[in-house]
């Protein structure tokens, strides 16, 4: 009981079903947090929308998730986090912003060839934060950037074995295969799932944003001294504004 008390309300959102890995993530490392989520399935995918747009929504949410007592809040997306943090942390400063970016480290460190990839959004690749990025870890890289677009939309339609999602998988990464990289950095929380996993792409390594989680526990304000274990769970769905919310967490 002392644990649960002790951790703050963790708010989190993306533009759909991507950021349920983050979330996973997250239950594991925090079992006694109670946890909000919303996934912003109306104004889905948020890559193919304007900056203003992206940022209108994630202000809207943020104010929605504080109001549900969040005191920390993960961005789990990577296109509002390159989009929108900033400007989160600007207007909330009392409040603690974890954001997801692309795995360029992680691609950068597996890479024997210098030769590196990254497939994101059209609003992820168009940031300064993807370009600061780039240049603070992959410098000394030849980077091929790959613009996905209506990938995220159709993972997040949810048809896995559809074929317009095989095509798109095959439009993108084969781009980004023709290129001649060897490792692939993953900039939206949505593609992990549709990685290709063919002999065709055997040659190639795929780094995702998620694993390894680029934050700690203490990121959402738990100390050392957390204990962790299972705890039991009471969920319930709403339906609000942007179609879809989930709470979850300790009683």
């Amino acid at each position: 009981m002392s644990a649960f008390l002790s951790t703050p309300c963790v708010g989190m959102f993306d533009s759909g079903v991507g950021g349920l890995s983050i979330l996973r993530a997250v239950r594991e490392r925090l079992p006694y947090a109670p946890l909000r989520y919303v996934a912003d399935s109306a104004f889905a995918p948020y890559g193919e929308r304007s900056d203003a747009e992206i940022l209108d929504r994630c202000l809207r949410i943020t104010e929605h998730l504080l109001a549900l007592g969040a005191r920390v809040i993960v961005v789990a997306c990577n296109t509002a986090t390159a989009v929108a943090i900033d400007a989160l942390r600007a207007r909330h400063p009392t409040v603690r912003f974890v954001g997801i970016e692309p795995g360029v480290r992680p691609a950068v460190s597996a890479s024997r060839t210098r030769r590196i990839g990254v497939m994101a959004t059209s609003a992820t690749l168009r940031s300064e934060r993807i370009a600061a990025l780039l240049r603070r870890d992959a410098s000394d890289c030849r980077v091929h950037l790959q613009a996905c677009r209506g990938l995220a939309a159709a993972i997040e339609r949810g048809r896995r074995d559809d074929a317009e999602l095989r095509a798109l998988v095959e439009l993108h990464a084969g781009a980004v295969r023709t290129a001649g990289v060897d490792t692939v950095a993953l900039g939206c929380t949505h593609y992990p799932s549709c990685a290709p996993r063919s002999s065709g792409y055997s040659a190639m390594a795929f780094a995702s944003s998620t694993r390894p989680m680029p934050w700690q526990r203490r990121s959402c304000g738990c100390g050392p001294g957390m204990r962790a274990g299972s705890a039991s769970s009471r969920r319930r769905a709403t339906r609000c504004g942007w179609r879809h919310s989930w709470q979850g967490g300790s009683r």
